[in-house]
């Protein structure tokens, strides 16, 4: 018979021990979300008279309480159900919360941030402020991919006073997404162009005209909002599908339109490139974190603020929540 070491043995136990406070806890976090028993309703369009579902989870709160607009994915559509966990946050806090539909994948016309993607969203904020008790200063948006896209599309256009934008892994230019598309032969290439409607053609100035990073910044209705912008340093890389560069181009646009003139606030063409290519950045300070996660490159100005973080293509629901109160929460 083989005796096992009294150290080794020890280890074991703990190790055996965080196996199984790990399993229950994620069992319980689990549970957690499945709770979430989200409501189902519907709205007219004002633009087209199309019919869009949306989910929400009302407060039960007497006094008014924050609204989370959470914005699906390129490739998903509100009936998936693909909340992030940011129902259960809603529920937990006792929020409000709406998740629509605008216009489902995006892989038609009137998808890919189009006047009628906006129109949707805003007309899902006008129900939740007419049947939910809002705090008309407390609403956050917040999406990642093709969500992330739509956040910084609803920054630009939407009707609303917006209190915080958070988006990840976002889509800012979808002429520079074509192209690194086709480079990977993903579907994206397609879908852009069944998006722009150009008949079966690429065409860079119908791609500018859904892209956020083209349009003009309303500069005056959004000096109080924050936008928070998240990227993983490793998506656009290993089958992640959007480079950096669409987050970073997008932060150095919007300080470009606010007039910053704070050079260093800007992220360089170096520092951008190092991070593109070698998916890592010097990091003087590695306690600085993102829940677990060491953060690479982080800078801000004007409510504006851009975190590279050690990630590839996703959303830190906590996280995402953590960094909109800390900024919204007093307000």
């Amino acid at each position: 018979m083989t005796f096992m070491k009294p150290t080794a043995f020890i280890k074991s136990i703990l190790i055996g021990f965080f196996c199984i406070v790990s399993y229950l806890c994620q069992g319980q976090s689990n549970r957690d979300n499945a709770t979430v028993v989200l409501n189902k309703d519907s709205i007219i369009s004002s633009l087209d008279g199309y019919r869009q579902v949306f989910y929400y989870y009302k407060s039960t709160k007497d006094n008014p309480q924050p609204l989370i607009v959470q914005l699906h994915s390129w490739s998903y559509t509100a009936d998936s159900l693909k909340t992030i966990g940011l129902d259960a946050i809603a529920k937990n806090k006792n929020y409000n919360y709406v998740f629509p539909n605008f216009r489902g994948v995006n892989n038609h016309a009137k998808a890919c941030c189009s006047e009628f993607v906006i129109a949707d969203i805003d007309e899902a904020i006008d129900w939740a402020l007419k049947n939910m008790n809002v705090d008309k200063h407390k609403i956050y948006v917040v999406g990642y991919s093709g969500g992330g896209y739509a956040t910084l599309a609803m920054y630009m256009k939407s009707r609303h006073k917006i209190s915080a934008f958070s988006a990840w892994a976002s889509i800012s230019d979808l002429e520079a997404w074509y192209k690194e598309s086709v480079e990977r032969k993903n579907k994206y290439a397609s879908e852009i162009i069944k998006c722009i409607g150009a008949d079966n053609k690429f065409d860079s100035l119908k791609a500018k005209e859904r892209s956020p990073l083209a349009w003009i910044t309303p500069v005056k209705k959004r000096k109080k909002s924050t936008l928070q912008i998240f990227a993983g340093i490793h998506d656009g890389h290993n089958g992640n599908v959007v480079p950096i560069s669409q987050s970073i181009n997008f932060y150095n646009k919007i300080l470009g339109d606010y007039n910053e003139k704070d050079i260093t606030k800007y992220v360089s063409n170096e520092n951008e490139k190092t991070m593109l290519n070698t998916q890592t950045f010097p990091v003087p300070d590695t306690s600085r974190k993102l829940a677990n996660r060491l953060i690479y490159y982080q800078t801000s100005s004007k409510k504006i603020m851009l975190t590279i973080f050690e990630g590839g293509h996703e959303l830190l629901s906590d996280q995402a929540m953590e960094y909109i109160e800390k900024k919204n929460g007093d307000r």
